[in-house]
């Protein structure tokens, strides 16, 4: 926040929005919408993108794959990277994932009990402020 004459000038960030990622506020969390095809491309664009958002003091955030049409284990990289930067920072972190295929990936890797994912992004803005689940 800024002071210019006796009116206080809010400036906001501007949201970083790439082909494969939308970067919001919501309810206090900053949502990492994933978009698209997640590869390693994509993981590249994505990677400096979500380790800002996750560098402060206690993040919130909300990664939403319900807009993704393909994911590797370029993208499992990018949760378990976001997982641990959250973690060392004392924040919360929330997954939205309905996409079959990432689900039964999720599954497999066991990321699924250590991020459970919420079926709409109301939902996992609606869950207690648990950090992740545990192995």
């Amino acid at each position: 926040m800024e002071r210019v004459g006796g009116d206080v000038v809010v400036l906001e960030k501007p949201a970083a929005d790439t082909p494969h990622l939308r970067v919001r506020e919501d309810r206090g969390y900053t949502v990492l919408e994933f978009r698209g095809e997640i590869d390693i491309v994509a993981a590249t664009e994505i990677g400096p993108l979500l380790d800002e958002a996750t560098s402060g003091s206690a993040p919130r955030i909300v990664i939403d794959l319900s807009r993704i049409q393909f994911f590797d284990c370029s993208g499992l990289r990018l949760l378990y990277r976001a997982r641990r930067r959250v973690l060392d920072h004392g924040g919360h972190l929330h997954l939205v994932c309905t996409h079959r295929l990432t689900l039964r990936i999720l599954r497999a890797t066991g990321l699924y009990r250590l991020l459970p994912p919420a079926t709409t992004l109301d939902a996992a803005l609606e869950q207690p402020e648990a950090t992740s689940g545990t192995l």
